[in-house]
């Protein structure tokens, strides 16, 4: 039986390669995903809480320029969670971005690795159709036929030095023909 060889090999390790760097670049992502949500829930309960704070101190006397100094301190709260916001929504794109190129490469992959089965399968039904080959012409040869031993002559390497062929014989008995 001859051994399998797929021609495609190194396309199927490469792709292979670019599935597995394409899963760690989505792991990554998901990673600073997860970050950026953390900090955009924080900045905007931070912001949500000045606002709370300044509502809660409407009540009470307060001057004009500390008014001011929260108003400023809320715009900043606001504005930084606006921008925590963005980046999460841009990390959350570059996850959906990383998740279709791991699809894709994993789609590759999977391309080479069926066309490969079906060659291993080929491979297999072509060998054993030769094996099957090879039984028949032997099942048709004469001394299958006749129903004769076969006969085997050894030659030895001592008889040889010696200056004579020093053979050896061995012969099977025949075979005794089946009536089916």
């Amino acid at each position: 039986m001859k051994r399998f060889h797929f021609p495609l090999r190194s396309v199927a390790v490469v792709r292979a390669h670019r599935e597995l760097l394409a899963r760690q670049a989505l792991a990554g992502a998901l990673q600073v995903c997860a970050k950026a949500e953390t900090r955009s829930a924080a900045a905007r309960a931070l912001a949500a809480k000045t606002a709370a704070d300044i509502v809660a101190g409407r009540g009470l006397p307060v001057r004009a320029g500390d008014q001011a100094i929260f108003a400023a301190l809320h715009g900043r709260e606001s504005a930084a969670a606006a921008e925590t916001e963005k980046a999460a929504a841009a990390a959350r794109a570059e996850v959906e971005t990383r998740r279709a190129a791991c699809i894709e490469a994993s789609r590759q992959l999977k391309i080479v690795t069926r066309l490969e089965e079906r060659a291993r399968a080929a491979h297999r039904e072509g060998c054993l159709a030769l094996e099957q080959q090879q039984m028949e012409e032997l099942a048709r040869s004469p001394s299958a036929e006749r129903g004769a031993g076969s006969a085997m002559v050894v030659g030895t390497a001592s008889g040889r030095a010696e200056g004579g062929m020093s053979e050896f014989q061995f012969e099977s008995p025949p075979a005794e023909k089946r009536k089916i």
